[in-house]
């Protein structure tokens, strides 16, 4: 399943995209699953450990991060931190510390339209910041 993403992804974004998500892989906390979510490589809550899923689609599990390849750039999606104001807060401030362009984000959507200012090792530091139980919480405290 991520084969045939992979191979479906143009060439420019390919290297640092394996890159992002070998540093995710390595950093990732305990209990999240690997998968294909919304046609990106995503890091879910499973449903055998949150049954009640995504309240959108309960059937689905609860996304976490999830890494896709754009036509002109590469999403990094991390939920944790929509919810997490003291999360965003700190990741804003070191990007700006380690990195020479400006942040570029969305709501939850971290966008790198340059593969060469892409901040691997701090984007492992915001990874392993949150635990899987962290995150249900937080997810818990704002779903509506």
């Amino acid at each position: 399943m991520f084969d045939e993403y992979m191979n479906s992804m143009d060439e420019k974004w390919k290297d640092a995209f394996i890159r992002l998500m070998n540093v995710v892989d390595e950093n990732i906390p305990e209990g999240f699953e690997k998968t294909m979510q919304y046609n990106m490589i995503s890091y879910v809550v499973p449903l055998s450990t949150y049954p009640n899923g995504y309240h959108v689609t309960p059937n689905t599990p609860l996304p976490f991060i999830s890494l896709g390849a754009q036509k002109k750039h590469i999403a990094l999606y991390h939920m944790g931190i929509y919810g997490n104001p003291k999360l965003l807060k700190w990741f804003e401030d070191e990007y700006s510390k380690r990195v020479p362009t400006k942040l570029n984000m969305g709501k939850s959507c971290i966008r790198f339209t340059n593969t060469k200012n892409i901040p691997y090792e701090l984007i492992g530091e915001l990874v392993e910041q949150m635990s899987m139980e962290k995150w249900i919480e937080c997810y818990e405290a704002h779903k509506q």
